[in-house]
């Protein structure tokens, strides 16, 4: 025979599946006042949750940048909250969501973005039993217009190389063209992981999880030209050009990026874009989708496909090929 407790704990976890936070929060007050249950006496405060989260995420390998979105997303969130996390429902992430579409100040696809940030805050406070469902689960993907992001042609790579002042800039450009490689994996690297013999090294993504990338004849000339003229002792692969020779970061990458950029011609030049330009010029030659995934270092297929253009030429000759 169940006792009064984990009847009610049966009943709760039965109407969980048809009542949002608020209601099952509703649902337990009234069988704590009506069966005796133990009812939240002292839950956590909304900030000492959000806390504990973020401390999850820097836990479980969540680079130093996705710490700060989620930090800052989820701040604005929380502050707008009239009520605990465990009592929040969909409505009330549905309103905070229109009024931030209402201002006017982001777009749909920054809007999905907090969306998914929202939601896996309530998975996580979910799965630590902190509140009974999610009240983002019914809340849908916000849609947006898939715009054709451009990539690097032929060209401009030529203009881009012309433009490097250094054997470092040169080699940057070329080692992230050729292996689609994250900046942030960039300036992780030291001249230790470089295999000039294979023309490959191991990067390390996200979440701390490895990965071989492979560059390019050009990516290998440049690189060793570069090494070859260094004479400091710091390990990293890519440092300053003057002393005391310190090691690149990532902002100093996407910097140096943008002074390229200018001096090509007016080329806008990122990180992302080089990324972007490998997997869309892998799938044009050929190269298989599951493949380039494992190139970039892609959990989820989908996100493969995002980042690369399929050329409709292509789509064009391949439908003539395969289906006629």
């Amino acid at each position: 025979m169940f006792n009064e407790s984990q009847i009610a704990r049966e009943i709760e976890r039965e109407m969980s599946a048809v009542l949002d936070g608020s209601q099952m929060k509703k649902l337990h007050d009234c069988l704590a006042r009506v069966m005796g249950g133990n009812e939240i006496a002292n839950p956590p405060s909304n900030d000492a949750l959000l806390k504990d989260f973020l401390n999850a995420k820097s836990v479980e390998g969540c680079s130093s940048r996705t710490i700060q979105y989620y930090t800052a997303t989820l701040e604005h969130f929380v502050s707008s909250l009239a009520v605990p996390l465990h009592a929040v429902g969909t409505s009330e992430v549905r309103t905070y969501l229109a009024s931030r579409a209402a201002a006017g100040s982001v777009s749909n696809i920054t809007l999905d973005n907090i969306r998914r940030v929202v939601s896996s805050f309530f998975s996580w406070l979910e799965e630590e039993e902190i509140i009974y469902k999610s009240p983002v689960k019914r809340i849908k993907k916000i849609r947006s217009v898939a715009a054709v992001k451009p990539v690097i042609t032929d060209e401009e790579m030529e203009v881009i190389r012309d433009s490097c002042r250094s054997l470092r800039d040169k080699a940057i450009i070329d080692l992230l063209a050729s292996t689609g490689m994250r900046v942030g994996e960039l300036v992780r690297l030291n001249r230790a992981d470089i295999d000039f013999e294979a023309r490959e090294c191991v990067v390390h993504g996200k979440g701390n999880k490895q990965r071989k990338v492979y560059f390019d004849a050009k990516a290998k000339i440049h690189l060793q030209g570069y090494l070859e003229q260094r004479y400091d002792q710091n390990p990293a692969l890519f440092v300053s050009l003057n002393a005391p020779f310190k090691s690149l970061n990532i902002g100093g990458v996407e910097s140096k990026l943008r002074e390229i950029g200018r001096g090509s011609a007016g080329i806008r030049l990122h990180p992302h874009k080089f990324r972007r330009t490998m997997a869309t010029r892998a799938i044009d030659k050929g190269m298989p989708i599951e493949q380039v995934q494992v190139l970039l270092g892609h959990s989820k297929i989908d996100t493969t496909l995002c980042y690369a253009m399929v050329d409709q030429q292509n789509v064009k000759r391949s439908h003539s090929k395969f289906m006629s």
